[in-house]
């Protein structure tokens, strides 16, 4: 069994509430645009780390981490990549995945926006989003996933609410 801490759209913050759960994890995982210096503080806890970049991150996180990545994880076969859209208006990036090899669970960020789901248009496979973690966006609360993965499953699915992004704009609406 491996303990998974997800999030993404850090945007170079990484909140001090993602602490306790990053010691938790066996591996944690970023689904892009890390922005400055979140690789480097998770490097501190000597786990495994697995991502894609996003869209606003440099050459430094490009260098160490894929557009698009697939790998198998206690059994489970995970697709992730920063912008998939959503199921049913996958975007080019999510099909690619989907095509080249049906995972169980497809994990992106991109849209701020906390989404967990089945699928039933790819045999119920598994969508997740984290949210966004970071300050930098119109999500209100930051947020981020924790779950455990066994024997070909993912299960024991948390949300983690790390706190308020910010002041919102008064003239914001959802």
């Amino acid at each position: 069994m491996k303990k998974i801490l997800l999030f993404s759209d850090t945007h170079g913050w990484f909140d001090e509430a993602l602490d306790s759960h990053c010691n938790w994890a066996d591996e944690i995982w970023h689904a892009g645009d890390w922005g400055t210096d979140v690789y480097e503080r998770l490097q501190r806890y000597a786990k495994p780390i697995r991502g894609v970049y996003g869209n606003i991150d440099g050459p430094p996180i490009r260098g160490q981490f894929p557009l698009l990545t697939h790998f198998t994880c206690e059994g489970v076969h995970v697709g992730m990549t920063h912008i998939a859209g959503t199921p049913g208006r996958y975007k080019p990036d999510a099909r690619q995945l989907l095509t080249e090899g049906r995972p169980d669970v497809l994990i992106c960020g991109h849209s701020h926006i906390l989404r967990v789901e089945r699928d039933p248009n790819y045999q119920n496979m598994l969508f997740m989003n984290p949210g966004a973690a970071g300050k930098e966006g119109f999500h209100r609360i930051m947020t981020a996933l924790r779950f455990k993965v066994s024997d070909g499953r993912i299960f024991d699915v948390e949300v983690l609410e790390l706190g308020k992004r910010g002041k919102i704009p008064d003239n914001f609406t959802a």
